[in-house]
């Protein structure tokens, strides 16, 4: 259990981490650092939903056969359906896009970009959760290293997103104070999600590909709908695709060392 709660609190220890960046430095972060930092955890988050959930979905599911690929296939879209459930729901602002989404609301633009980060935040504890939940009930092939892989890449690709989120508050008037603990508060929401899916994931185990593949849905979700267009917009750069591929081959090489 220790190394469950652990491996849970990971991630989040990242997105403080990166928080307290706003300490540090003094200014907000340069465009094209923060493109960096950004196409950097979208390829994390990409190489961590088909190593660490999708692969392992389909290959518990090898009794299947040739239809050994269709509970990966309904948890992932069943994933994709809850995040763009929750994109439509609850009112959040990409700082980078500068258009709020979601229903109409009153809440303060620094409350908004708070709730960008925490909509993202939702899917990756959960992926941590259900492969924490497959490593304690030893049915889903992951081995401890590999669901340790999976939590210290999220936790990597954390660190940007902390500093992504302290940063611009600071700079728009917030308290180097305030601007940390929103920046943790975004990440917060990890160990909880993180939590509940350990406790729902054991409790039905033969659904576990399911559990996997819906992480992986709702993380590449996010990758698509918000990462790939902030670490894209404004002029021309190559930096966003660089550091993509700078965050996929880390966290191949994290999965495929520890697991």
């Amino acid at each position: 259990m220790k190394t469950v709660i652990s491996g849970l609190l990971i991630p989040f220890i990242g997105t403080s981490a990166g928080a307290a960046c706003v300490f540090f430095l003094k200014k907000d972060l340069r465009t094209g650092v923060q493109r960096a930092l950004t196409g950097f955890a979208a390829g994390v988050m990409v190489a961590a939903s088909v190593w660490s959930l999708i692969i392992p979905a389909i290959e518990q599911s090898s009794a299947m056969g040739q239809l050994a690929f269709l509970p990966a296939f309904a948890g992932f879209w069943l994933g994709i359906l809850f995040l763009l459930f929750l994109d439509h729901v609850i009112p959040h602002l990409h700082r980078r896009i500068g258009q709020a989404e979601g229903p109409r609301s009153r809440l303060p633009r620094t409350a908004m970009m708070v709730l960008a980060v925490t909509l993202h935040n939702i899917p990756e504890g959960m992926a941590v959760g259900v492969v924490y939940a497959g490593l304690m009930n030893g049915s889903a092939k992951i081995t401890a290293g590999g669901a340790l892989a999976l939590a210290l890449g999220i936790a990597i690709q954390n660190f940007p997103e902390g500093a992504i989120i302290s940063m611009p508050l600071y700079a728009e008037g917030k308290s180097r104070r305030s601007s940390f603990w929103l920046g943790v508060l975004s990440g917060a929401v990890e160990p909880v999600f993180g939590g509940l899916t350990v406790m729902v994931a054991g409790l039905v185990v033969p659904a576990m590909p399911y559990f996997l593949s819906f992480a992986a849905g709702a993380m590449l979700y996010v990758v698509v709908e918000e990462l790939i267009p902030e670490m894209s917009a404004g002029e021309h750069s190559n930096i966003g695709v660089i550091s993509f591929a700078a965050g996929f081959s880390v966290m191949m090489a994290l999965d495929v060392a520890l697991g």
